[in-house]
């Protein structure tokens, strides 16, 4: 304890002696800390909005095109042109059960929509009832989006996207006041029997959800008449149980179709969960990339702090030297330089870490959450400041306490 005290009260000494540069010294911790939690945080931030903005699509979805073949397979040609139907949606869901949620797609343009005086021109889309879990497109609280029973009567009803309902209905627009009204889909009157809650969708194949309309794929068919669908959409338990999926719905299609199962033009999927691990690599580099740059900052402070105390090792030498020849330890010379080190920079890093909070709340507040993000202070970046603060506390004293340590109480004496 009276050790701690000495070494408490000799680096409170050092300090209003060397007011500025302890000052200056401390400020270099500070700035290093903020440039690494402030760059992390806004890295973190915009990894999180762009995976929000992703996940608009659809959590671990797959989409199956119908494709053009590139290979001849049993006496057929190359350039066979592959068109999907109703029935293979049915066939695949059969014969691949690492398939757990499937919906055809039909969908199209040029269909006007309107309600009174107002007319829009949407993508019409009809679905399963499973393409609200597939797609993430949820109906606002108390609504519905269409049902089995939809299916099976070929209802007229539709489930419209916010956007949709917005120019539709103008000043009536609220989910709830707009449900049970009808809106002509071409020359057809709908009910309408929910809206899309808001969400945010960086990616889509077609049309944002936002500006869709959508009703039961067996009305599509028999009021449109297309007998073929633009797409199947499907989901499987997981990443290896997709890649599964892919292979096994190719065998299943290509024996129905007559195409080489190898063959992947004939039957281009997009697989979104190939997707999200590009992006994990991406902001993975991304990140790294900041916590380097915020590092080099650091270090510089950490410099700072060890240029000082050469300094503070060289002006107590003599006093070093008269506590080594009575007794005082190696280890204790050093201990003491390495724990005023180590001060300096906690004190900097807890500045460092105040002003950051501070910076980070403030920057929640500027409108440019829905691109790039809110900064974050999460548990990694805490944790990666905290272990690169402690790198640079350690490196910084250790060598100037082991410089210490090692001189000559003779030499000393003579300084």
């Amino acid at each position: 304890m009276s050790r701690l005290r000495s070494a408490v009260g000799q680096f409170v000494a050092d300090i209003r002696e060397q007011k500025l540069r302890t000052a200056l010294t401390i400020l270099g911790i500070t700035w290093g800390t903020v440039a690494v939690v402030c760059l992390l945080a806004f890295g973190i931030g915009l990894e999180r909005q762009t995976r929000k903005r992703f996940h608009g699509l659809g959590d671990r979805v797959a989409m199956v095109f119908g494709g053009r073949t590139q290979k001849p397979y049993q006496g057929f040609p190359n350039g066979r042109w592959i068109r999907l139907v109703e029935e293979d949606v049915h066939l695949v869901e059969q014969e691949v059960p690492e398939v757990v949620l499937i919906s055809p797609e039909y969908s199209g343009w040029g269909t006007q929509v309107r309600y009174g005086r107002s007319i829009t021109n949407p993508n019409v889309t009809g679905v399963y009832p499973s393409y609200t879990y597939l797609r993430n497109v949820i109906p606002e609280m108390g609504r519905r989006f269409i049902n089995d029973e939809d299916i099976e009567h070929r209802r007229r009803v539709a489930f419209i996207g916010n956007r949709v309902m917005e120019l539709l209905f103008g000043d009536e627009a609220d989910p709830a006041g707009v449900v049970g009204k009808q809106v002509m889909v071409g020359m057809t009157p709908f009910t309408v029997v929910g809206v899309m809650r808001p969400k945010q969708q960086s990616s889509s194949y077609s049309s944002r959800d936002r500006d869709r309309v959508f009703i039961p794929a067996s009305t599509h068919h028999a009021i449109v008449g297309r007998r073929y669908l633009n797409n199947i959409v499907f989901r499987a338990d997981n990443a290896e149980a997709s890649q599964v999926a892919q292979r096994k719905i190719r065998e299943v299609l290509g024996h129905k179709y007559k195409f080489d199962p190898t063959d992947e033009d004939a039957l281009p999927i997009w697989d979104t969960t190939e997707f999200e691990r590009m992006f994990e690599y991406l902001f993975l580099g991304f990140n790294m990339f900041f916590a380097i740059v915020g590092s080099f900052t650091l270090t510089v402070g950490g410099i700072g702090v060890a240029n000082i105390m050469f300094v503070v090792v060289k002006e107590r030498t003599k006093e070093i030297g008269i506590r080594r020849s009575v007794g005082a330890r190696r280890l204790d010379i050093m201990r003491e330089i390495f724990l005023e080190s180590m001060a300096i920079v906690t004190i900097g890093a807890v500045l460092g870490l105040i002003l950051s909070v501070g910076i980070v709340y403030l920057l929640s507040f500027i409108p440019m959450r829905e691109f790039i993000g809110t900064p974050v202070i999460s548990r990694v970046v805490a944790v990666v400041t905290v272990m690169l603060l402690a790198l640079v506390g350690m490196a910084a004293g250790f060598f100037p306490a082991r410089k210490a340590a090692g001189l000559e109480p003779v030499e000393c004496l003579r300084y």
